[in-house]
């Protein structure tokens, strides 16, 4: 079973790997027999197979291995033919086991249809040839996401050019090798790269489509790829942007575009009423640091003066009149979500900004977390504000919520153990911080999807089956309240995601 791979035109205008790469891989000591001059094709994978026909079984631009079992005499043209169809990359034939040589038959075929066609010595292992590519493939996607930071860098800082978002724009066109556009509410050119009049006339039909329902929307015809993206809060839509090129957007591609719509939100909010601006850049950012865009958020706050606290943080959470809150935090930072004020506040310094916060409403106050544990610490906040405002008291910490204290009593040697013996799967499983979130999510909202959902930024059927797959993982049913007790324990032990937490009275676990 070959593994998903996509073998987009890199932003060198270079396609790897190629069958090229692989023949002329020395320890290999393969053998082009036809078709050298196709051999710039690229290789998504390699499958091997003894069946008279594999195709039902292949995507397309595979190395498609055989020792020619099935294949003798006029078996080789109709062969030769389903392969080209379904688009294989090329074929590997392996002597010394059914056949002494490349059937004659088999290289004529290969030769008529255009197939490249490579001798695979008796000594060489087709295991070896698959390690070969598999290596390759992942040094190109090494390579990929590595230039995809690199962008990512390069257009933050052309955001804090003089010209802002033109430079952004002119930036991206030159990283996706196509064009870019950032249009207004109305359809007004702002700024463009490489666009031309065609570009923009031929998007001007969906803007009003887009303006009732702030989502993106892409377009893909034959040598023609589109993407437009609504900027702006969801409330109300400020402008349009949008990106095009000949090739279809890859996975990393789509990061870097989804980068500069962030930092073109910014500059469009920048524009307004400076007071209005600040703020809602202030949520952007917030919302960037929610979705994991560190650096970014950190980078666009630097341009506003700002700066992050240091981590870790404790998040405070509030309804109270927003302007009186912005006011009051003074350099601390402090952003609108939705109905709330959310504040950061570096650990140790959080006690007078309680003080001043609970004069003008209701707090809640999260454990300390760090930035990447921040999506926690916002749901720990609400959740404390929800129970303040229910039992009317001024302050609630989350640790002091019904079942925090019932860490108190444990041990925390034992406690650590049991955490960590249970979450082990999750924590093993390839780094997915994705699945320990969104269990933190699932329990904090007692098992409802859309309000998980909701809090993580996700569709429901995401949430679903990324639970399905922890249950899986951990071999438990969630549906069990036990089973959800349990977890609950384990991840306040394991404090956030790293995060010391308070385990006893008066004792911090480091």
């Amino acid at each position: 079973m070959s593994i998903p791979y996509n073998p987009e035109i890199r932003g060198d205008g270079r396609v790897a790997p190629t069958l090229r790469r692989v023949a002329e891989m020395t320890a290999l000591r393969l053998r082009v027999l036809v078709g050298g001059e196709s051999l710039d094709r690229p290789v998504r994978w390699v499958a091997v197979s003894e069946l008279a026909d594999p195709t039902p079984f292949l995507e397309g631009g595979e190395l498609v291995l055989t020792t020619g079992m099935r294949i003798e005499g006029d078996d080789a043209p109709p062969y030769v033919a389903r392969l080209v169809a379904r688009g294989v990359a090329g074929l590997g034939f392996g002597v010394g086991v059914g056949h002494a040589e490349v059937p004659g038959a088999l290289v004529t075929a290969a030769r008529d249809a255009g197939l490249p066609l490579i001798e695979v010595p008796r000594d060489t292992p087709f295991v070896a040839i698959g390690k070969v590519v598999s290596d390759l493939l992942a040094a190109e996607q090494f390579e990929e996401l590595s230039r995809a930071f690199a962008a990512q860098g390069r257009l933050t800082r052309a955001a804090l050019q003089s010209e802002g978002a033109r430079a952004v724009v002119r930036r991206l066109s030159r990283e996706i090798r196509g064009w870019a556009a950032l249009l207004g509410e109305d359809g007004t050119v702002l700024a463009a790269a490489g666009a031309d009049d065609e570009h923009i006339e031929a998007l001007l039909p969906e803007l009003d489509r887009l303006k009732g329902r702030p989502a993106s929307l892409a377009m893909s015809t034959p040598g023609r790829h589109v993407i437009v993206q609504p900027l702006g809060g969801a409330r109300k839509v400020r402008g349009f942007f949008a990106v095009g090129t000949e090739r279809a957007f890859s996975p990393v591609t789509h990061t870097v575009v989804n980068v500069a719509a962030s930092l073109l939100t910014l500059a469009l909010e920048q524009e307004a009423e400076q007071p209005a601006a600040e703020r809602r850049v202030r949520s952007a950012v917030l919302r960037l640091l929610l979705s994991g865009e560190i650096e970014g958020a950190g980078a666009a706050l630097a341009a506003l003066g700002g700066r992050l606290p240091d981590g870790p943080v404790v998040v405070l959470a509030t309804r109270a009149e927003r302007d009186e809150v912005l006011e009051a935090a003074g350099e601390v930072f402090a952003a609108g979500l939705d109905d709330q004020t959310i504040l950061l506040v570096a650990q140790g310094a959080e006690e007078p900004l309680i003080a001043t916060v609970s004069g003008f409403g209701t707090v809640g106050v999260s454990d300390p977390v760090s930035f990447d544990a921040l999506t926690a610490g916002l749901a720990q906040a609400e959740r404390a504000l929800a129970a303040a405002r229910r039992a009317s008291r001024p302050v609630m910490r989350y640790a002091g919520l019904p079942g925090q204290g019932l860490l108190n009593l444990l041990d925390p040697a034992a406690a650590d153990a049991f955490a960590a013996a249970l979450l082990a799967p999750l924590q093993e499983y390839g780094s997915r911080a994705d699945l320990m979130e969104s269990l933190r999510a699932y329990l904090a909202a007692n098992g409802h999807w859309d309000a998980a959902a909701q809090r993580l930024g996700v569709h429901r059927h995401t949430l679903r089956y990324r639970m399905r797959r922890v249950a899986q993982l951990l071999g438990r049913d969630l549906d069990d309240a036990g089973t959800r007790a349990e977890l609950w324990l384990a991840l306040s032990v394991e404090g956030q995601a790293g995060v010391p937490c308070v385990r006893a009275a008066g004792r911090e676990s480091t």
